[in-house]
């Protein structure tokens, strides 16, 4: 399975964010990527590669123009307005009601984010940028017949809607890449009938909901987004993520989630993601996008689950299971020292299965 990586995705190095009611370093740090290329290389998983560029198009299919402007413009006019160096960081946030839409670079910031996790540095735009790419480069590797291969995302993308940034995320990733896939309208008459070429699946496994990769499909019947994670009644993002949330309009049935409680375990999770799995081969997709968070560690410092080291190859062999060519799309996991093991445990599993 070939990885797909752009160092420059390292650069993106804010110094802290504002968690749980305090100031604290920033999580989302460069270590992250760096201990999963490790971990790959070491269990000579599969090639490591550089992501083409496919500019600004396919991005553009999934993000509003005008919040790409903000991303690509805005540290270099909070700068210019005389603020701090160390980021763009909102300090009033914009909510339903609110009349007026501002142009300065104070009032925006409030406007494209919706919380302090997310701060934008001289270096974001780039890092996010080839973030995108390496999906991108993925799912083509995928549509060209590969049966999966993997983006190593950083930053990460499923907490971005289209025209917000939060939750470490500022282009949601998995959305592009499927995006992408959905262009694919080729025929295939090894598909289930009924079938169509441009219909695919999300699964994300993060601790955390998806909410903005739900968010961007929410509407649709082409992508049916399926997400195991923590109860938002507790846990971040808490404003989406419910079980009852099951799309609109046209997309109506078309989302599920499956909210889990504090202290879930390896015997749980994956009881749950046979539901889930059964509901994707339900679908009949053409293709399947992974948006892979291991922040369901137990030893996380963002999650309270508990699934163990054992747990990880175990979902990537149920993965498998579908048989369906598969996009990995990284997404979270802090806990450092065994982040790199977590993840090829899942790509592994999957490669074995």
């Amino acid at each position: 399975m070939q990885t797909v990586f752009h160092p420059t995705q390292l650069e993106h190095n804010p110094a802290r964010e504002f968690l749980d009611g305090r100031w604290t370093d920033y999580l989302e740090s460069p270590r992250r990527p760096r201990m999963i290329l490790d971990a790959i290389a070491q269990a000579q998983l599969g090639p490591i590669v550089l992501p083409d560029d496919f500019g600004m198009l396919p991005i553009r299919a999934v993000h509003a123009d005008h919040y790409l402007d903000y991303l690509q413009s805005a540290y270099e006019r909070w700068i210019a307005a005389g603020r701090s160096r160390d980021g763009v960081y909102p300090d009033t946030f914009f909510k339903p009601g609110f009349l007026y839409r501002p142009r300065g670079i104070g009032g925006q910031a409030g406007l494209y984010a919706f919380d302090l996790s997310t701060p934008i540095t001289a270096e974001t735009w780039s890092a996010a940028y080839w973030s995108a790419q390496s999906a991108l480069s993925a799912a083509r590797m995928v549509r060209d017949g590969a049966p999966a291969a993997f983006a190593l995302c950083r930053p990460p993308g499923h907490h971005a809607h289209a025209d917000l940034c939060g939750g470490y995320c500022f282009l949601n990733n998995a959305a592009i890449a499927a995006e992408y896939l959905l262009k694919d309208d080729a025929p295939d008459a090894d598909l289930q009938k009924g079938t169509r070429a441009n219909r695919l699946a999300i699964l994300d496994v993060d601790f955390h909901h998806g909410n903005g990769t739900q968010a961007i499909f929410y509407r649709r019947s082409d992508v049916l987004f399926v997400s195991l994670h923590a109860d938002p009644d507790r846990q971040y993002p808490y404003f989406m993520g419910g079980s009852d949330e099951r799309g609109e309009g046209e997309g109506e049935g078309f989302t599920r989630n499956y909210p889990l409680p504090a202290g879930t375990d390896d015997a749980r999770y994956l009881a749950t993601l046979d539901e889930a799995c059964a509901c994707i081969a339900d679908f009949a997709p053409r293709y399947l996008v992974v948006s892979l968070g291991v922040d369901t560690f137990g030893g996380d410092p963002l999650g309270d689950f508990a699934l163990t080291g054992d747990a990880f190859p175990r979902i990537g062999a149920r993965l498998a299971q579908l048989k369906l060519p598969t996009v990995f799309i990284m997404e979270g996991g802090y806990a450092i020292e065994q982040l790199g093991a977590n993840v090829v445990g899942v790509l592994s599993g999957f490669a074995k299965g």
